[in-house]
């Protein structure tokens, strides 16, 4: 039995009756429950490393991290940095149950996917969320990572598979660890489903935010030694360092 809410047509009929804005609570001039004034404040990503994403004084440039130990990973793409009021509103989509946040978050992300996609850079062939163990998705109700992973698999037309990875262990929340300690917590963390191949396959892996890379590092791996051709990783938003909150 799955502990994932089915929560699409719900949050679908919100959005369209309450075309107010989310954070201010205005009427909304845009299709979506955000006006333009305060899209206009989110703290949107500028100029950052074409690897990992991180925020950098220029563009076009790769931080020195990515250069010394390239990740498992291809590239990262976020709409913002992790901050006010983008940082609350992924909080309380992430743990207060506030879905009609992340479907606005995840309706944001797939439109500037749209974008990329545009300027020919190539669609994943499947979209995988990072997995919670069984333990934390009983406990939660719900996986932040598939809601936004299924929403922009009905966004982009890219299909969504949320079993192919698994978590078998119940690992320390990485929020209060630091990036050593993160990565240790890590290993053996992820597995594939049994018989699942990837191999030559272009893949994206959805989250909420990247904040070490760690988790997106360990799943890239993973996904690479059994003979993915590409990972990508698409998240709503990436910390200003690697230290940074999560």
């Amino acid at each position: 039995m799955s502990c994932q809410p089915r929560l699409a047509t719900l949050v679908d009929k919100w959005l369209l009756i309450n075309q107010t804005c989310l954070l201010c609570d205005e009427r909304s001039d845009t299709p979506l429950p955000l006006c333009a004034a305060c899209e206009l404040e989110l703290p949107w990503l500028g100029d950052s490393c074409q690897r990992c994403a991180l925020p950098l004084p220029m563009a076009g440039l790769t931080c020195g991290l990515c250069i010394k130990r390239p990740p498992a990973y291809e590239s990262v793409h976020a709409p913002w940095v992790y901050g006010f009021p983008i940082d609350t509103l992924i909080i309380r989509f992430k743990h207060n149950s506030k879905w009609p946040y992340g479907r606005l978050m995840a309706d944001i992300l797939g439109q500037s996917l749209h974008d990329r996609f545009s300027t020919g850079d190539p669609k994943p062939d499947f979209l995988l969320p990072v997995p919670l163990s069984l333990k934390r998705l009983r406990q939660r109700g719900y996986n932040q990572a598939a809601m936004l992973a299924d929403w922009l698999s009905r966004d982009l037309g890219i299909p969504c598979r949320d079993q192919w990875l698994l978590r078998p262990q119940d690992t320390a929340a990485q929020q209060a660890l630091d990036a050593k300690t993160r990565k240790r917590n890590l290993l053996h963390a992820f597995a594939l489903a049994p018989d699942v191949q990837v191999r030559g396959l272009h893949l994206a892996l959805v989250d909420d935010v990247l904040t070490t890379g760690a988790t997106a590092q360990s799943l890239a791996r993973l996904l690479r030694q059994a003979g993915a051709r590409q990972v990508d990783v698409y998240c709503l938003a990436r910390t200003p360092k690697p230290d940074g909150p999560s």
